[in-house]
């Protein structure tokens, strides 16, 4: 009798941390949706989210493995567009 309400009380207990985990989760990942369209980081607080997400739903990892593997494709087309600054006077090489 003890060790099935232990039983339950341990199941209860996880789900209750998985439960608030999801609700955390979503939470954030619904804000950086809204912050998409509003000014805002909104790509960042979506990888949060998914981070959070991802330590209960494998779907979640998932997602955010392909989020890190677009966000570091769009790091790279972005260096590669950007401009060269020119360096002030006495600070370049001296070739």
């Amino acid at each position: 009798m003890v060790a099935k309400l232990a039983a339950v009380l341990r199941f209860m207990a996880h789900q209750s941390v998985r439960l608030s985990v999801a609700a955390l989760g979503f939470t954030i990942l619904a804000v950086g949706v809204v912050l998409l369209v509003t000014p805002g980081p909104g790509l960042l607080v979506i990888v949060a989210g998914l981070a959070i997400l991802a330590h209960e739903f494998a779907w979640a990892a998932i997602a955010l493995e392909k989020a890190k593997q677009r966000a570091g494709q769009a790091r790279r087309a972005a260096m590669r567009r950007a401009p060269r600054r020119a360096q002030p006077p006495g600070t370049g090489n001296l070739d």
